[in-house]
């Protein structure tokens, strides 16, 4: 049992647990609570199945909190765009600056006009970056497997680097990716969308679908590798 305490607590509430930042969250799809490491914001979610168990939520990560602290004191610092800093896409680095018109790449530059929105403007451009080089990759893997383009769209999951639902009576078939794979080398990208390409024929992670992998993309293992040890670092890029 935990012990509640007399504060209301609402989803989506910010707190401080022994000085690490620690968000509330309910998801009615989970069956308990539990906590999460959100990469892309440096801070911990603890998960509550509804409003009313979200006091259990705050007990829980007070219990834990020796392991909130090394999981967050863990994570590389966040990058935040700046003009003068340097941001690598599809394996290219581009300096960014400040110039006025819309952002765009120019040269070895990636250029946004200077007022409150530059960084979000340099992450925009980079998701609109990822979705044309991993649609170009997804129609290649795709062709090769001899199945129909899927749509294609890129969002920013926490705990994923791509999803496939494979097409159906119904549906058509769709791919969709982490946008940070644009910030990855381009092989490791080009890996996930064959990853994802290959589970439009094998919805599962058996031989036959590893099989499928290596055959579009090669051996998987220094990219699945790759992800592990950089996934912090991708994630910790923002505006």
């Amino acid at each position: 049992m935990f012990a509640r305490s007399a504060q209301r607590f609402s989803d989506g509430d910010r707190l401080e647990i022994g000085g690490w930042p620690v968000r509330l969250r309910v998801d009615g799809r989970a069956r308990r609570i539990s906590l999460r490491v959100d990469r892309a914001k440096s801070e911990i979610v603890a998960l509550a199945p509804n409003p009313k168990r979200l006091n259990e939520a705050v007990a829980f990560a007070q219990e834990k909190s020796g392991w909130i602290a090394k999981q967050l004191a863990a994570l590389p610092e966040r990058m935040n765009l700046a003009p003068g800093g340097t941001l690598r896409l599809n394996d290219i680095p581009y300096r960014l600056e400040v110039g006025p018109g819309r952002a765009r790449i120019d040269g070895e530059r990636i250029v946004a006009p200077d007022d409150a929105n530059w960084g979000l403007k340099i992450v925009r451009l980079a998701k609109r970056e990822a979705l044309a080089v991993l649609t170009e990759r997804t129609a290649i893997h795709a062709a090769a497997l001899n199945r129909p383009m899927p749509s294609v769209a890129v969002a920013d999951p926490k705990a994923r680097w791509g999803s496939c639902r494979p097409a159906t009576s119904r549906t058509p078939a769709a791919i969709r990716y982490s946008w940070r794979l644009i910030l990855a080398p381009a092989a490791v990208a080009d890996y996930v969308a064959a990853h994802e390409c290959a589970h439009l024929i094998e919805a599962n992670h058996g031989p036959r679908f590893w099989a499928l992998c290596e055959q579009l993309a090669g051996d998987p293992t220094p990219h699945r590798a790759w992800l592990r040890a950089h996934a912090a670092e991708l994630h910790a890029v923002g505006a």
